[in-house]
């Protein structure tokens, strides 16, 4: 049983309630541990040996526990300035105490006393409320999101009531200048308005010159001419809000990012204001330092839809551990290098690979490759950049270190294994690989040669990194404890033996937490035929039970829903629970199983392939379109000509009225006749004769049941002539 920190270690007694430790730090020689009760108001840090709770977990006195309470899948845009601002607040407070530099002294009560104690007269707050910070910071999973606070746990909402009273402080002069107004919800809604028009601009306004600005537009009454210039008449002092309850309002609800870049631009936020993600260079003393990166794969891949179409050169993602170079996460897409790509890669590194190598119908054993943990630092290029990247940091507590532009040698070691890949299992192996002759005259285009699709280069990039993490590096430097415990220099080894020897960076984190944190989002629709996303239909067994299908059908309008991706695979979209702790699985509809386990660039390819093809069939579609036309004219016209040619002119509009029901009636048996099987039919080429009915002095002559007989006894008889020829 191999223990990680942050992992979760129940107990149960008889003379005890249960208890549910987290393990927050580990001994490099993988001997003691170090564990917080997360339940108890006031526990502390306790010390255990690794052993005795193996033992317990053995012995079934004890049980690691998978599903954390406090984890929160809320991305950072997620969070309200509020909450983030308490949260930054406590971990400014704190961060120097949790430092890991501090492990693991900050463990013992007497050392721990003196940091809290200069962080209190540092930041002016009290030990009580450093311990606090510090004890919460421990028990929810040593990572910012944990200082967030419990807002959801606190009573009724705390709107003001409405009264008739005026609220707040009595003013000094109110007999002069009145009692002044409350601020409701109408008020609220025009100072936000005011803001966004006065204040959050290029402008530059400050806050007194957009609330004159405010009143001189919401707080008028009528207007006065003065010298030809229309001049509003502003309202008094005691009927209008003061400048205290804007300015309040605005401290309230202020969104400092908002601020800097409606006000000062982007560039100056990302250059001055952003969160430092840490610094360019870190020694890796034990598993748990990765690098990312991503590379465009030397060979052409085909559709798997149609295995005519070539879809171009994949995107290879790897995580490469620092420590033991071992590959801990794979991502292989068509999407360029960007954030997407990265996160996957990130995500793969941890989870379960047994059931990662399973969905390519490839089966492996844990020990063929063991990294299922989440990182304490990731190395990066510029893709891992921007407000995107705060979520990674705030939610899952990943130090990320950017490198330089144009600077490969600063992640020397995942950009070697490309090269190892490409080398080994690309070019000498796989058809429509990139050849350097491709442009000499009579050369062969290698791109014709693609047989492979996403799904197989995959297959052979898992079956490449198997091959890898059991290989011997000849240009590691292993140090002396590695050589006197006889440990050869191969990825998987290191690997093992830094997590006994160098354990305490990994993290274990729910596989469930780390994709939801990394995933992409976007909008999603709800309508009558389910869930629309991307143009492909999800169904949600709460949507249905809430009737929301029918209710957006019967309305007439969608309804836009948050959701979460995987961009390897559209089976699945996910809707989080307003908690941040939950979310919702939602399913493909059966009929769209032609998309079943297909990534969403091979989607959006077969989706653009689709356009074409119909861009191209515009002209045919519409010179059909005008045959079908033409056709349609010239029945008609030939309906118009034998019409004019048989036409009565003497007959009233009230006489052609007034026999449809008895003509519909001769029509009718006259095509049933016409239209009866009859096998083994003989052709005659005698022409018909048209038949004209007797309609004496322009009337409709009243006929009797046996008039209408010998009408159609006529009738039959000049059919059976047409058929079958006249008989003597």
């Amino acid at each position: 049983m191999l223990l990680t920190v942050n992992t979760l270690i129940g107990y149960t007694g008889d003379s005890l309630k249960d208890t549910v430790e987290r393990i927050l730090w580990i001994s490099s020689d993988y001997t003691v541990a170090v564990l917080i009760d997360i339940y108890a108001n006031k526990s502390t840090p306790i010390y255990k040996n690794v052993e005795d709770i193996v033992n317990d977990i053995e012995i079934k006195g004890a049980t690691v526990i998978k599903d954390d309470p406090f984890q929160i899948f809320r991305n950072d845009n997620e969070i309200n300035e509020k909450e983030k601002e308490i949260r930054n607040k406590a971990w400014e407070i704190i961060k120097a105490i949790a430092e890991k530099e501090n492990e693991p002294e900050v463990f013992n009560a007497k050392k721990r006393a003196e940091l809290v104690k200069k962080a209190s007269g540092k930041f002016g707050v009290s030990n009580k409320t450093v311990y606090k910070y510090l004890r919460r910071y421990w028990q929810r999973g040593k990572h910012m999101n944990a200082l967030l606070p419990d807002y959801k746990n606190i009573g009724r909402s705390q709107e003001k009531q409405a009264t008739g009273k005026k609220r707040g402080r009595p003013k000094k002069y109110k007999d002069i200048v009145g009692e002044g107004v409350n601020v409701n919800e109408e008020t609220k809604r025009i100072f936000r308005i005011a803001l966004n028009k006065f204040y959050y601009t290029k402008s530059g306004n400050s806050l007194n010159t957009a609330y004159q600005l405010m009143r001189k537009e919401f707080y008028a009454d009528g207007y006065r001419i003065d010298g030809g210039i229309r001049k509003p008449i502003l309202k008094p002092s005691s009927e209008v809000p003061t400048f205290g309850q804007f300015k309040y309002f605005f401290y309230k609800e202020r969104n400092l990012k908002k601020e800097i870049y409606s006000r000062q631009g982007s560039k100056e936020y990302l250059q001055n204001h952003r969160a430092l993600l840490g610094n360019s260079t870190v020694e890796a003393y034990g598993p748990g330092y990765y690098e990312i990166d991503a590379t465009i794969a030397d060979v052409y891949l085909v559709s798997r839809y149609n295995r005519n179409w070539i879809i171009g050169r994949p995107v290879i993602y790897l995580c490469v551990d620092k420590f033991s170079m071992m590959i801990t996460g794979l991502y292989v897409g068509l999407e360029g290098p960007s954030w997407n790509g990265a996160m996957s890669a990130l995500a793969n590194s941890a989870s379960n690979k047994v059931d990662f190598c399973k969905e390519y119908d490839i089966e492996i054993i844990e020990e063929q490759w063991p990294s299922r943990h989440l990182c304490d630092t990731l190395i990066a290029d510029r893709e891992l950049q921007g407000k995107m990247v705060e979520t990674l940091v705030s939610s899952l507590h990943v130090k990320v270190q950017n490198t330089s532009p144009y600077r490969a040698d600063m992640k020397p070691f995942v950009e070697r294994k490309f090269q190892i890949i490409n080398e080994k299992s690309v070019q000498p192996f796989l058809p429509g690989t990139v050849k350097t002759d491709f442009r000499k005259r009579g050369s062969r285009d290698y791109r014709l040669d693609s047989v492979l699709d996403l799904f197989q280069f995959t297959q052979v990039m898992i079956y490449s990194i198997l091959e890898y993490n059991q290989s011997w590096l000849s240009n590691y430097n292993r140090e002396e404890m590695m050589i006197s415990d006889d440990i050869e220099p191969i990825p998987i080894k290191l690997w093992n033996w830094g997590m006994k020897n160098r354990a305490g960076l990994l993290r274990s984190v729910s596989e469930d937490t780390v994709k939801l944190c990394l995933m992409p989002t976007a909008n999603a629709y709800i309508t009558g035929k389910g869930i629309k996303f991307k143009g492909l239909f999800y169904t949600s067994s709460n949507l249905i039970r809430e009737g929301s299908f029918e209710r957006v059908r019967i309305s007439g309008s969608g309804e836009k829903i948050h959701i979460s991706y995987d961009p390897r695979n559209l089976n699945f979209i996910y809707i989080k629970k307003e908690d941040g702790k939950e979310f919702e699985k939602c399913h493909l509809l059966d009929y769209q199983e032609v998309h079943i386990n297909k990534s969403i660039e091979e989607f959006e390819y077969l989706q653009e392939y689709e356009k074409l093809l119909k861009k191209q069939k515009e002209d045919e579609q519409l010179q059909s379109k005008i045959d079908l036309i033409s056709e349609i004219e010239n029945i008609v016209q030939e309906a118009e000509k034998m019409t004019r040619e048989q036409q009565d002119e003497t007959e009233s509009k009230t006489q052609k009225l007034k026999g449809i029901r008895k003509n519909r009636q001769i029509e009718k048996m006259i095509n049933k006749e016409n239209e009866a099987f009859e096998l083994d039919k003989k052709v005659t080429n005698e022409k018909g004769e048209v038949l004209s009915f007797n309609r004496m002095n322009n009337q409709e002559p009243e006929e009797g049941p046996e008039e209408f007989e010998n009408e159609m006894a006529l009738l039959r008889k000049k059919q059976k002539e047409r058929t079958y020829g006249k008989t003597e």
